[in-house]
């Protein structure tokens, strides 16, 4: 049987009665009081979440930017020193190994934030980087509200160091949830003061079940989800973070996807029929529900699913078997939530 890893807020999950379930190896907090209070909590005005099962991989040193420049699929050209950038690794068939987010501290000089059940492939295939996962706590600070009443301001997709609420911090203005916000990288031994003094500001704890309603509202892809090793770029709808005029490991692939098209392609949809779709479930036209749940803004079922590529038309109709019931949806442009103005 495998022992789960605890982050360094464990103790502060079950003193506060979060529900604690298995996810990538961790035992992690999935709500507090209600997925449902939480998700609206974020967007309303702002929630906190343990990410430290995340993973970090860094580089530096003469050749670091090449090395992942011929590795990574977006062109880390584009990235100044201060910046974020979202990006894929990908294999010699143009799969996705795994989506992430690379830092660039200076021109050689880069840190990786990968997904936790990935850090060992991402490490196997990007070898000469340092695993440093041990060394820091993470927790990402979200919605409306959340800047404000952490006294701090960081562009998207921008970082820096800076004390947050008397913590030393990496402050990034990246996020999983389609809200303003930041991602707060410090040492583990600092993860509770600087938990306790997010809460003591008014913001709410929040579960990995809200921070899978938020990103799905917005179309985000999963790992091991909507996004795997199987699966390309092209197909899920990632192509704009492929920068296919470089050389980088599988883009051959891509770069024919791109000419010819694709069989299947990933898309947002929403029920017209009451209905809650979930991940494996059929699409009778054509197609595989990846990720499904019960919207709690729109209090409508939403997903993403793969569908035949000739029926991937936002408005296009399509029917989902729940379990035996068939049930009308319809394709939706991305996102499936926006906040209106």
């Amino acid at each position: 049987m495998q022992t789960l890893r605890r982050t360094p807020l464990y103790e502060r999950h079950a003193a506060l009665g979060a529900r604690l379930v298995p996810f990538a190896g961790w035992e992690m907090p999935v709500q507090y009081t209600s997925i449902v209070g939480e998700h609206r909590a974020v967007r309303a005005s702002a929630g906190v979440f343990d990410v430290s099962h995340m993973g970090q991989l860094q580089l530096s040193g003469d050749g670091a930017h090449d090395y992942l420049q011929a590795r990574l699929s977006n062109d880390l050209d584009k990235a100044g020193d201060g910046d974020a950038q979202y990006t894929l690794l990908t294999n010699d068939q143009g799969g996705i190994v795994d989506d992430l987010i690379a830092y660039r501290r200076g021109t050689d000089d880069y840190f990786l934030v990968v997904n936790a059940s990935n850090v060992e492939p991402d490490h196997a295939a990007l070898s000469e980087t340092e695993d440093v996962s041990a060394d820091w706590a993470l927790l990402a600070v979200q919605g409306p509200e959340a800047l404000p009443r952490l006294g701090i301001d960081v562009e998207p997709f921008t970082f820096r160091e800076g004390d947050v609420l008397g913590v030393r911090c990496l402050i990034a203005g990246t996020g999983y949830t389609g809200e303003r916000g930041c991602e707060l990288g410090c040492a583990p031994d600092d993860a509770v003061a600087l938990w306790d003094a997010i809460l003591d500001a008014g913001i709410v704890p929040c579960g990995l079940g809200a921070r899978d309603t938020l990103r799905l509202e917005v179309c985000y892809p999963l790992h091991g989800n909507d996004i795997w090793p199987e699966r390309t770029p092209i197909e899920a709808g990632l192509g704009w973070a492929c920068e296919l005029d470089k050389e980088f490991t599988g883009v051959e692939v891509l770069r024919r996807q791109r000419e010819e098209g694709t069989a299947e392609k990933l898309v947002a949809f929403v029920m017209d029929d009451k209905g809650i779709p979930r991940q494996g479930m059929a699409i009778e036209e054509g197609g595989t529900v990846t990720s499904g749940t019960l919207s709690p803004m729109l209090d409508q079922g939403i997903g993403l699913a793969y569908v035949d590529a000739a029926r991937a038309a936002p408005e296009t109709t399509m029917t989902v078997d729940l379990r035996g019931r068939p049930r009308a949806a319809h394709i939706v442009k991305k996102p499936i939530y926006k906040r209106e103005e």
